[in-house]
C-alpha cells in the first residue's frame, strides 16, 4: 500500500478566505463555532481506520480551543501551524507576516507541548508577491512549509511552479500539495473544493501517478468540509458560496473510501527524507519513506 500525507487545515467555516469582504473579523467572536466539534469528527475517523495526518491549525483556534491541539497531539499527528489569524501572507507585509506565524508557533507549542516545524499559509498565498516569506518562516524558527499548490486558480498558485518538493535559498524546504498531468496540462488532485466536487476514482488514479513519477501524494482538508450542517453566508457572492458549499454532504464518506486506498501519515514522517529528525517505525517504515522523499527530487 502505498505511503501518502493526510493534512487538515484547521478553521472554522467563517476563517474562509472566499468569505473575507463578507464576514467582518470583528464578527468571528459573535458567530457559531463549529470548529471543535468537527475536529473531533476527524480525529475520530482517522483512530479508526488506524490514520495519521497533520494538523496546520491556526493559533486563534488554539486559543478558544486548546482541548483541540492537545488531542491532536496525544492522539499520535503532527501538530503544524496555519498563522495566527488566517491573514493571506501577500496581505501583509513582512513585520505582519513574521509577527503572525511566531505567534502562532509559540501559541502552539505552549498548549501541544511539542515542537512546531510545519506551516501552511492561509489559501497557499506564499507567491511572488511575498518573496521575504520563506526567510520570515526561517527567522520564526520552521523547518518546512506546505504552501505551493502548483495549479492555475484564480486565487492562488503558480501552474509553473516546482511539483516535487525543494529547498528554498532560505532553508525551508516547500512542500507543494500533489498535483496530476494529462498531457501538458497540470490539475488538482489534492483536496479541498476539487475533492468534494470530482470523483473519487479521479484521486486514487491521480497519487497513483504522483507515485509513479516518484512523488508521495500530500492531500489536504478542513474540518468544516465534512459539516452539511454548518450556517450559510448568505451575504457572500454566489461564486465564494459554490464553492464553499458543494458536496458537503458526500466528503466525509468519501474520505472513508479514500483512507482505505494508503497508508496516511504525517507530513515529518513520509517527507522524512526531506526533512530528517523524524523518528522512525520499529517496522522500518522510516527508512522506506526517506527512500521515497529521497526520490521525489527526480520530479520537476
Amino acid at each position: 500500500m502505498n505511503t501518502a500525507a493526510m493534512t487538515i487545515d484547521v478553521e472554522d467555516y467563517y476563517h474562509v478566505h472566499a468569505f473575507k469582504d463578507s464576514i467582518e473579523r470583528s464578527a468571528w467572536a459573535g458567530m457559531e463555532s463549529r470548529v471543535e466539534a468537527n475536529t473531533h469528527r476527524m480525529l475520530d475517523l482517522f483512530a479508526e481506520t488506524g490514520s495519521k495526518a497533520t494538523f496546520f491549525t491556526l493559533g486563534c483556534v488554539a486559543d478558544d480551543h486548546p482541548g483541540i491541539v492537545r488531542r491532536i497531539v496525544a492522539d499520535g499527528h503532527e501538530l503544524a501551524s496555519h498563522g495566527q489569524d488566517h491573514w493571506a501572507v501577500f496581505d501583509q507585509d513582512r513585520a505582519a507576516f513574521l509577527a503572525d506565524v511566531t505567534r502562532a508557533r509559540l501559541t502552539l507549542e505552549d498548549i501541544g507541548g511539542v515542537a512546531v516545524k510545519g506551516y501552511r499559509a492561509a489559501s497557499f498565498s506564499i507567491d511572488e508577491r511575498s518573496p521575504w516569506a520563506y526567510d520570515a518562516l526561517a527567522e520564526a524558527g520552521y523547518t518546512y512549509s506546505s504552501s505551493s499548490h502548483p495549479i492555475a486558480h484564480d486565487a492562488y498558485g503558480d501552474p509553473n511552479a516546482d511539483r516535487a518538493p525543494h529547498k528554498t535559498e532560505a532553508g525551508i524546504v516547500e512542500i507543494p500539495v500533489v498535483t496530476a498531468t494529462v498531457g501538458k496540462k497540470r490539475l488538482p488532485a489534492g483536496g479541498g473544493g476539487f475533492f468534494r466536487l470530482i470523483p473519487l476514482a479521479w484521486f486514487t488514479r491521480a497519487h497513483r501517478q504522483a507515485v509513479a513519477e516518484g512523488l508521495i501524494p500530500n492531500f489536504y482538508l478542513h474540518p468544516w468540509e465534512i459539516d452539511p450542517g454548518q450556517p450559510r453566508i448568505k451575504a457572500a457572492p454566489l461564486k465564494s458560496r459554490l464553492r464553499h458549499y458543494v458536496g458537503l454532504s458526500r466528503c466525509e464518506s468519501k474520505l472513508k473510501r479514500l483512507l482505505h486506498g494508503a497508508k496516511w501519515t504525517r507530513m515529518d514522517e513520509a517527507y522524512h527524507g526531506w526533512l530528517g529528525g523524524t523518528e522512525r517505525s520499529d517496522d522500518g517504515t522510516g527508512d522506506n519513506l526517506a527512500a521515497d522523499a529521497a526520490g521525489s527530487r527526480r520530479v520537476g
